[in-house]
């Protein structure tokens, strides 16, 4: 698996609170500095041009070397450095043209754009799909000795034990060309629905707590499920499953062919499953899956006890599903303008050094953010890049403190790339989302201690602990419901079973139950939430969530109560890359993720919180 150019969407949920004006601003009506600069990209769609053929020029290279990378190794040598720049060219163009659609997705310039860039991806993966085959047919001797004769090639060692680890799985030369060429074909489902769920899914008004008329979108969605308000958070609950209810026959062929892709692909790799597939790309074993899911279901009755908590505080006999975002400790409006959110965020990371508070303030001088929510802009928030520029945020940001936490979040990833591209070559500057999360995760815990070292007022300590328990409950135990749905629908598909609506609505009821039931009601409507998860169109990725905010915390704690040879030991993870399997870097960093532990102990401090927290408020 030489082709370590990899496209990051590191989005999280979110919680984010309403615009002044209630409806959504026009692009243009952002002011230039709350929106990111491409131009440190491309200055203009011409130079991206110029860049495209050139990649078309470096492919005609690089298909000349195809039949001879075992001939010298001078040859190989010269063949890894190409693939290199055109790694670093491609991932230009690709990020460029899909951040540029990502600003608003209904701009048809912007799409024609970022057709145009994933059809180069495609056309990039079909030319080079030669190369592992290739370098799989040199005899294990031999390409020692080519190691041992050009120093050149010792930067690429790693990369070549990757490619030798993946031989049972690669296929030959031609079959892996043709496999490239249905690149486009085979990412249809993701894309359809991306469009589908941003540009043309259109949600009801409803009245909010005010009485004032607000449009439902992706971003006010659970902005209004934590209205004080009742009534607003029902209405708004039931009028978006509403609406996904009339598609769901729609959504459900959607998923079912993103499912059957992802079972063919395993199928034609050579794998037992399509998870085993996922988790191979990582090195991580599947135990590492299983055992998340097991030591959750250990914690449901954690989970029932801050439940219990939540519907004791919040005076209601019958919690439904519509009461689990609304705040605990309500009499608290804690407004977090972004710049003041900088600010704190600046403050919570100084535990990091002040190299690492410098570069992070640069960043957000230099337009690295894209901050508010406007008329067909993605929704969420996500850190990406590519090699050679800065890396970039985006998000929809609302005065919130949990809109504060998304952005240590994202920054995290951020600096992540930032230490990485800067450390490491190109062929191991990329990292894997399961290292990704606790970088962004571990930026989110230092916060909460900084807010709750400086804050002494009884009903904001309580919001804070609040938002951590939130957290805790959204990233390990939701993230690790969904991974279990994930397991259990491909499951089914391999075994050469149908994903009917029916089907799907009943599996993810029955885990809603398992989960909920013992305290709160739950909604048949929430039957349906499957049908709003874009995660699930990136197979086994929602997993890495909940083991990477394990890890985090861990990590946080040694950095808080060890100093400086935690964050050095910190610091030179993030400047690590890909340049060893993400199971052995958190291991050097300091946490074990082949052990339950890591869950358990972050398991151990949610439960802790939540007796906390009653003696607070309770």
């Amino acid at each position: 698996m030489l082709n370590r150019y990899r496209t990051f969407s590191l989005e999280k949920h979110w919680k984010a609170e309403p615009d002044a004006s209630k409806k959504l601003r026009r692009r243009e009506e952002i002011a230039d500095e709350y929106k990111w600069d491409l131009n440190a990209i491309y200055k203009t769609e011409a130079d991206w041009q110029k860049d495209a053929a050139e990649l078309d020029r470096l492919l005609g290279a690089f298909a000349g070397m195809q039949g001879k990378l075992g001939e010298s190794a001078g040859t190989l040598l010269e063949a890894l450095r190409l693939h290199d720049k055109i790694d670093e060219i491609v991932g230009k163009l690709y990020v460029y043209a899909k951040m540029h659609l990502d600003e608003d997705t209904s701009n048809s310039q912007a799409q024609e754009l970022q057709d145009k860039a994933f059809a180069l991806l495609v056309k990039t993966n079909s030319a080079m799909a030669f190369f592992v085959p290739e370098v799989l047919t040199i005899d294990e001797q031999a390409l020692k000795t080519m190691l041992e004769a050009e120093s050149g090639l010792q930067l690429y060692r790693f990369a070549l034990e990757e490619i030798t680890r993946e031989k049972p799985h690669v296929l030959s030369p031609d079959q892996e060309q043709l496999l490239a060429s249905f690149g486009e074909v085979l990412n249809a489902p993701s894309d359809i629905f991306e469009m589908y769920n941003n540009a043309d899914m259109v949600f009801p008004s409803i009245r909010d707590e005010d009485g004032d008329e607000v449009e439902i979108t992706h971003g006010r969605y659970i902005q209004l499920l934590e209205s004080k308000n009742r009534d607003v958070r029902k209405n708004a609950f039931e009028a978006v499953y509403a609406t996904y209810e009339k598609h769901r026959n729609t959504v459900a062929a959607m998923f079912s062919a993103n499912v059957k892709r992802g079972a063919v692909s395993a199928r034609v790799r050579h794998f037992p499953s399509a998870r085993e597939a996922s988790l191979n790309s990582d090195n991580v074993p599947v135990t590492v899956y299983d055992n998340l899911i097991a030591t959750v279901h250990e914690f449901l009755p954690s989970l029932q006890k801050y439940l219990r908590l939540r519907k004791k505080v919040l005076g209601i006999d019958d919690l439904q599903m519509y009461d689990l975002y609304t705040p605990m400790v309500q009499d608290v409006d804690w407004k977090v303008p972004f710049e003041e959110a900088k600010e704190t965020v600046l403050q919570a990371v100084r535990v990091l050094g002040d190299e690492y508070c410098d570069i992070a303030s640069n960043g957000f001088k230099s337009r690295w953010v894209d901050v508010y929510e406007n008329k067909g802009k993605r929704s969420g928030a996500y850190s990406w890049g590519a090699y050679g520029t800065h890396p970039y945020m985006l998000l929809n940001y609302h005065d919130s403190l949990d809109n504060m936490f998304t952005l240590a979040h994202e920054l995290g990833h951020s600096m992540h790339t930032y230490f990485s591209h800067r450390a490491q070559p190109s062929v191991y500057a990329g990292y894997t989302i399961f290292v990704a999360e606790v970088a962004s995760t571990c930026n989110e815990a230092l916060l909460l201690d900084h807010l709750l070292k400086t804050t002494d007022d009884k009903g904001k300590r309580a919001y804070i602990l609040n938002h951590q328990l939130e957290t805790i409950r959204g990233t390990l135990f939701r993230q690790t419901m969904f991974a279990e749905f994930e397991k259990l629908t491909h499951a089914r598909v391999e075994q050469g079973e149908a994903l009917t609506p029916d089907w799907l609505d009943a599996t993810y009821a029955e885990l809603n139950q398992q989960f909920f039931a013992a305290v709160c009601n739950v909604n048949p409507q929430i039957a349906h939430e499957w049908m709003r998860i874009p995660h699930f169109y990136t197979p086994f990725y929602v997993y890495k969530y909940a083991t990477g905010i394990s890890a985090a915390i861990a990590l946080s704690r040694r950095i808080l109560s060890e100093g400086q040879p935690a964050v050095n030991d910190y610091i030179a993870f993030l400047s690590s890359g890909g340049s060893d399997y993400p199971i052995n870097l958190l291991r050097k960093a300091g946490v074990d993720m082949e052990s339950p532990e890591p869950v358990r102990e972050a398991l151990r401090q949610f439960d802790g919180l939540v007796d906390e927290l009653d003696n607070l408020i309770g």
